[in-house]
């Protein structure tokens, strides 16, 4: 009975871990991915007010950016402290540029691998919405 009692256990454990690294089902019965959704998805949304300072970005995923005056700088976090981070963003003035910048890696266009930047400029007819996305040492934007 002594030995039955650990293997009991030593198999509970293997159960409990093998489920533990599963795939999540959300209104799914037969997850396919990680992270399997069938359904609708929100996101946090939020305005960002510019300001004389260079204003960070640190919260929210669908960001409304309301420069005040011309070239009002917003910042994004470091891509290599948040690998597989991303945004959407939107220049909601009509009037005001929004400054995209980055304090470590570049910004890279969709499909190049030279000529990055370390800051974009976000305005009427060019880059009003960009998607922002951290490979761990850069970020990608999609407009």
């Amino acid at each position: 009975m002594k030995k039955v009692i650990p293997c009991i256990i030593v198999l509970s454990l293997i159960f409990i871990s093998s489920k533990s690294f599963s795939q999540v089902g959300i209104n799914t019965t037969n997850p396919l991915s990680t992270l399997d959704i069938n359904g609708n998805v929100s996101v946090k949304t939020f305005i960002m007010i510019g300001s004389a300072t260079p204003t960070t970005i640190s919260d929210g995923f669908y960001l409304s950016l309301n420069p005040q005056a011309t070239n009002q700088e917003f910042i994004l976090p470091s891509p290599i402290s948040f690998p597989g981070r991303m945004y959407i963003l939107r220049n909601i003035s009509d009037t005001n540029t929004a400054k995209l910048t980055t304090p470590a890696g570049l910004l890279f266009g969709k499909g190049k691998t030279t000529g990055g930047a370390t800051s974009i400029y976000m305005y009427d007819d060019n880059n009003r919405t960009i998607t922002v996305i951290s490979d761990g040492l850069n970020w990608t934007y999609i407009y």
